[in-house]
């Protein structure tokens, strides 16, 4: 009598003439690396992290052009939820396995900590875009490993660090005076 997996070889080779490799999944679609996967993780835990620190920001923020800037991070935070979806989705679409827990988050973002209590907007500001700065840097570093296995990841992430540097340019011109000259 044949195991699944025996008959699941026997009809993979049928079928295509090949034998089902300890890589492939049924699918037979790319498996990301360890590194691959590895980066990936990397740019979800800072989404995440953003995502929850930009909460954090728009429930405390005080001040001079409060409302604006509460607006303003409510699409930078809905934005990063969105990005750390697509970037957990194309994971599971690589076969690897996003971790999203909140001590994995916590114990591995290279986001500071966010201050607790209120802060006044200019703060305010300041912090954000650190935070997205971060991480963008963070993609950045990951760009060229991930972009070297799979371009169509590395696509993911220069749309996502094009929106997030836009994000930091308009977040942070709150704080910023004309140049002169």
């Amino acid at each position: 009598m044949a195991t699944a997996t025996q008959e699941r070889t026997r009809t993979s080779s049928a079928n295509s003439g090949a034998k089902t490799t300890r890589r492939q999944k049924p699918e037979r679609g790319f498996i990301a690396s360890r590194e691959l996967a590895e980066n990936m993780q990397k740019v979800l835990v800072d989404l995440i992290e953003l995502h929850i620190q930009g909460k954090q920001a728009h429930w405390n923020v005080v001040g001079t052009n409060f409302r604006d800037l509460h607006l303003q991070l409510d699409e930078i935070i809905e934005a990063a939820r969105e990005f750390s979806d697509e970037i957990a989705e194309r994971m599971r679409a690589l076969h690897a396995v996003p971790d999203g827990r909140s001590d994995t988050v916590a114990s591995t973002t290279t986001l500071p900590a966010y201050p607790n209590g209120e802060t006044d907007t200019a703060q305010t500001v300041d912090l954000i875009t650190v935070r997205i700065e971060a991480t963008v840097g963070t993609m950045r570093d990951v760009h060229d490993a991930v972009d070297e296995e799979d371009p169509t990841t590395a696509d993911i992430l220069h749309a996502i660090i094009a929106k997030l540097e836009q994000f930091a340019w308009m977040v942070s011109a709150e704080n910023r005076t004309p140049s002169k000259g």
